[in-house]
């Protein structure tokens, strides 16, 4: 029987080292972060902007190094119901020609206690929501935050809405995505989000014209995760809700018009036809289930800068700070991490009724914390979206010597550093895979000037 991943119980804090903490965005990293800080024992709010928490998005890979960080925050299972469980990952020619696979089982028998599986981002979502709540987490719709103000004595910040409404807390947490503004908003200047040239078409289908066709069916009857690879363009699909619905993404060169100030908009099924002609006949099948397919423009964007405001009262994270093409599904996983991570550093402030959050003893802990989180996080996160910029030209090549070397290589038995099935890249794939963010914290805290050190495990 497989190691069980620890369960984090939720701490008790003294009233008066108890943050009042403001996440603003109820995304991924928003929700991982309200859970991880109110099981750290702190008092959380989100502000979302949107009216309500709804159903959006389509499917989401979960890796063994995501899989470790929900168990700990005890979803096994509420998630349980929603899991598709895929046996193998398939990488495809364009054509058809089957290039490698990576057993699914293998694979994350290497990190004990973790899993990979497949989810309708929605249910994820609302499992994280219902997890969040369950601890005692306030959330707050229709709340749309312009901008961050910091307290003049620094320990405090206060959330500004669109409408003019406040939330005052000791720590606001921005969330808000790639395109969100508070990241521009922290540096006091223009830092937009880096096109990438790619553009991504997102498909959900009914899966009961597909267990008709003979060639198709068992994409259906036997949960797996395909790619298939070709010149400037790539293809992932795989199962979702037990086999109800069939998630398919398209990533394409971008053609959205370069004025447009939409990241989202409604795509042509003809034109995204088009560009798969004479591809894997089997692709061809799937199109033509298609009935209308908005598309996505990618982004990327890494923050050099610092994370957390000085006062140490406003920290980013998730995507509004480290956004990365989605070619190594590890988006939500690099979001769920940075939620951990936080949460375990603001579980080691003080823990005392005879220390105050306005103390300087409080204050300087609280900012070591931060900075042990950027620590552990800049590194990390950087990594993933350069490796993400390497998945892309190499998922892409066009036929010729490069292409036959990236598949020899993938057909390599052991394969090399650097392989395109980057989760099996031995390099790469312990590092990702294996993540402790609790082992990460350790590591970075220890490196806490001796006069700023406070017990805070009481």
């Amino acid at each position: 029987m497989a190691p069980r991943i620890h369960v984090q119980q939720q701490h008790t804090r003294s009233e008066s080292c108890k943050l009042q903490i403001l996440i603003v965005g109820a995304g991924l990293a928003g929700l991982g972060s309200a859970i991880s800080c109110a099981l750290a024992g702190h008092a959380v709010r989100i502000l979302e902007a949107t009216h309500e928490i709804k159903e959006v998005g389509a499917g989401i890979q979960v890796l063994p190094n995501s899989s470790r960080i929900l168990q700990h925050w005890g979803l096994e299972k509420a998630l349980t119901p929603h899991m598709t469980n895929p046996s193998v990952c398939n990488f495809i020619g364009w054509k058809g020609n089957r290039i490698s696979s990576l057993d699914f089982h293998q694979s994350e028998s290497n990190y004990p206690g973790t899993w990979y599986r497949d989810f309708h981002r929605a249910d994820l979502q609302r499992c994280l929501v219902e997890r969040a709540l369950e601890l005692g987490v306030q959330l707050t719709c229709n709340a749309r935050i312009e901008r961050v103000t910091v307290g003049a004595d620094g320990a405090t910040a206060t959330a500004v809405a669109a409408d003019g409404r406040e939330w005052r807390g000791d720590l606001v947490i921005g969330a808000d995505g790639v395109f969100g503004k508070l990241t521009e908003a922290l540096l006091g200047r223009s830092d937009p989000p880096v096109k990438t040239g790619d553009l991504a078409y997102r498909l959900l289908l009914s899966t009961e014209e597909m267990r008709k066709d003979p060639e198709l069916a068992p994409f259906v009857n036997e949960p797996q995760v395909n790619y298939w690879l070709g010149p400037d363009a790539h293809a992932v699909n795989y199962v979702l809700r037990g086999g109800d619905l069939f998630n398919m993404v398209l990533l394409v060169p971008d053609d959205i018009p370069e004025e447009s100030l939409a990241s989202t908009v409604e795509g042509n099924v003809k034109e995204m036809c088009a560009l798969f002609e004479g591809w894997d006949p089997r692709i061809q099948k799937l199109l033509k289930l298609c009935q209308s397919v908005q598309k996505w423009r990618l982004c990327i964007r890494f923050g050099e800068f610092d994370w957390a405001h000085p006062s140490g009262s406003w920290v980013m994270l998730g995507d509004a700070v480290h956004a990365t093409l989605p070619y190594l599904a590890s988006g939500a996983g690099m979001a769920f991490e940075d939620g951990a991570v936080l949460g375990e550093c603001l579980s080691r402030l003080p823990n005392s009724p005879d220390i105050t959050k306005t103390s300087t003893e409080f204050l300087n802990a609280k900012k070591h914390a931060l900075s042990v989180f950027q620590q552990c996080r800049k590194e990390r996160t950087k990594m993933v979206v350069d490796r993400g910029n390497i998945q892309q030209y190499l998922y892409h090549l066009h036929d010729g010597p490069e292409q036959q070397d990236r598949d020899r290589k993938m057909q390599m038995v052991p394969t090399p550093e650097g392989e395109a099935l980057a989760w099996r890249d031995p390099g790469l794939a312990p590092k990702l895979l294996g993540y402790d963010h609790i082992a990460d914290v350790d590591r970075c805290w220890g490196t806490m000037r001796e006069s700023d050190m406070v017990e805070s495990r009481l």
